[in-house]
């Protein structure tokens, strides 16, 4: 049995939400080998070891996406979308998200920028069917 369209929205939200604070694990761990400075934390990066820096600019660029896709997800959801490319957007960004900190952490710029590119397909994809459900409405 196939989950409805809608659903896969929200849960996709969610799923996003937590993605943004995964490599801030990573971060964290880095300011714990190198000595954390509770004072001045964000002084602290140019101390971090690279991968703990990467993982900084992936919490960060995590934040970025999701300000496209939460309003691309809701538009979605608000408008009716349903349809398998609307499903197949909500299930793809997460993982693509997922992947695309994985592979910046790892330091597969190649990689980071094909999740990134695909991310990004997913969230204009809502924006697009959310405006042609619209259109169909008038």
């Amino acid at each position: 049995m196939a989950l409805p369209v809608a659903p896969l929205l929200l849960y996709s939200i969610v799923g996003a939400v937590v993605l943004v604070y995964v490599p801030f694990g990573v971060v964290a761990y880095g300011r714990f080998k190198v000595g954390v400075d509770l004072s001045a934390p964000r002084s602290m990066f140019d101390r971090l070891p690279a991968y703990a820096q990467r993982a900084t600019w992936a919490h960060q660029n995590s934040f970025e996406a999701l300000m496209v896709y939460v309003p691309a997800a809701f538009m979605a959801y608000v408008t009716g979308v349903d349809g398998v490319w609307a499903g197949y957007g909500a299930i793809a960004f997460p993982i693509a998200r997922f992947f695309y900190i994985l592979f910046y952490i790892l330091d597969v710029p190649l990689a980071r920028s094909l999740m990134f590119g695909i991310g990004s397909a997913c969230s204009i994809t809502l924006f697009i069917l959310s405006l042609v459900t619209l259109r169909s409405f008038g």
